[in-house]
């Protein structure tokens, strides 16, 4: 196929229908904004509507095509060194679900690291497929997990020969990076195939000043989020594929499968239009992007109370390989608070998003003397942070359960995820025994303010078991 980058079908496809004044007697029922509530179209605007097309007829999806979207993925997978790209609506949760059920299946094993995102563990729910966890780098002094090593991996390999592959998360919400090319070579010595569970990563192609892209490092599928560092709109996700480890159509069937029928137009628009920008001028964005948040770093370096980690931190032995700077890590434990804040520079930011940060940050140590300490979180060690499972998560997730009150549910196995957000990582899976340190965490993270929104009582007074007799098979 020949790249001619200046290209965006979708977004050229788009401009087509309206020029050419079509006139649709199909979904979507607002008609091009005629329909919607005049209040919606004020705050929303017409544009949206305008977009907002039924994917067929010349913009379409995968099944009814004249070849507008496959020319936008070939695009792409041109554009990221990939073989083969996959556009998805339904953000990178679906994505990385489809991965796993191409690469696993029921009853299968997969090593997964258990930094995993809650998507993930909605994929073993599912799909039933048996996780073999690898345990993440736990940085004890900052209370936070770098992704799983290689070495990991290979000992999980050894303990489980006949785990299907591997799944890691790389980068982390905090910028830190596995050693993805060492991952692949451990998985490729044995022919098993590698996923990428990159969603914080959908810039690294782009910049050789950032982490390696997964693509290059050798990972067989690669799943990113546009919308998080890129600048597509909300669940926009692409999935990459190379090798013959894992089968295209497989994937593409696993995708069909888990994805809606009425796929948005200005999704894909988004995803089109961020690959011409990124391959026209990322490499000039980034550049921006990346010597803004140095400077920032460093201001805010000077800031009393405030600590900006960076690779010195993060990066070495027993933590992770490589670093993204663009997600600035602010630890504020000095001024009494219980951790960290996180702000995410993208190429979107610029000189005035910057100095409104910083004015925040200098406001807030200023007046942190006078607020007190906040609320004691009782975070754990990481001996203490991983409970046994005592039954796979979807045994457990659909077994018989009840709720009980917290301050009895220490010994029972958890019918439900417990996950802090951000950043969507689980605590606590279906089929793992509740142990009190972690419950005290939970429950003292929620009491400072901690947003757990999968529990059946986000407030956490109760929490959803298994009944006894149920979910305690190893």
């Amino acid at each position: 196929m020949h790249a001619d980058h200046r290209e965006a079908p979708v977004l050229d496809a788009l401009a087509a229908y309206k020029e050419k004044g079509e006139l649709a007697f199909t979904p979507p029922g607002h008609k091009q904004a005629r329909g919607a509530d005049p209040a919606v179209r004020a705050v929303l605007g017409d544009a949206v509507f305008f977009g907002d097309l039924l994917a067929i007829g010349g913009l379409d999806d995968r099944r009814q095509t004249s070849g507008v979207l496959r020319r936008a993925e070939e695009l792409m997978a041109d554009a990221v060194h990939a073989e083969h790209t996959f556009f998805s609506t339904c953000g990178s949760s679906l994505s990385v679900k489809a991965a796993m059920l191409s690469v696993a299946a029921p009853g299968r094993k997969l090593l997964i690291g258990r930094d995993a995102h809650k998507s993930v563990v909605a994929g073993l729910i599912l799909c039933g497929v048996d996780p073999v966890w690898v345990e993440p780098q736990w940085d004890t002094e900052r209370h936070l997990a770098h992704p799983p090593s290689a070495e990991a991996y290979e000992r999980a390999f050894d303990r489980h020969p006949d785990a299907c592959g591997a799944l890691v998360t790389s980068p982390t919400p905090y910028g830190s990076a596995a050693d993805l090319r060492a991952i692949a070579e451990v998985c490729h010595r044995r022919s098993r195939p590698l996923v990428v569970d990159e969603a914080w990563g959908a810039h690294l192609p782009f910049h050789p000043d950032l982490p390696s892209w997964a693509m290059d490092a050798g990972a067989d599928v690669c799943v990113t989020s546009i919308h998080k560092m890129g600048s597509g709109l909300e669940q926009g996700s692409v999935f990459h594929l190379q090798g013959d480890l894992v089968d295209h159509d497989t994937l593409a069937s696993r995708a069909d499968l888990l994805g809606t029928t009425s796929p948005s137009v200005l999704l894909y628009a988004g995803i089109d239009g961020w690959r011409r920008q990124m391959v026209m001028e990322g490499h000039t964005l980034l550049s921006g992007a990346l010597d803004l948040a140095a400077e920032v770093r460093q201001r805010i370096e000077e800031i009393d109370g405030m600590h900006v980690n960076g690779s010195e931190d993060f990066c070495g032995p027993g933590k992770a390989a490589e670093f993204d700077p663009l997600p600035v890590i602010i630890d504020v434990s000095d001024l009494g608070d219980h951790r960290r804040i996180s702000a995410q520079f993208t190429h979107a930011d610029d000189r005035k998003t910057a100095d409104r940060l910083l004015d925040a940050l200098r406001d807030l140590s200023g007046q942190a003397p006078g607020l007190g300490h906040g609320p004691e979180v009782m975070v754990p060690g990481p001996d203490e942070l991983r409970p046994d499972q005592a039954c796979a998560p979807r045994d457990a997730y659909f077994a018989a359960t009840e709720d009980v009150p917290a301050e009895r549910a220490a010994g029972r196995v958890a019918a439900e995820m417990m996950t802090p957000y951000p950043p969507g990582i689980p605590a606590v899976l279906p089929g793992e025994r509740l142990t009190e340190p972690l419950l005290r965490y939970l429950r003292t993270g929620v009491a400072a303010g901690m947003n757990v929104p999968d529990a059946a009582d986000p407030a956490l007074r109760t929490v959803r078991v298994c009944k006894e007799g149920e979910g305690t098979e190893a």
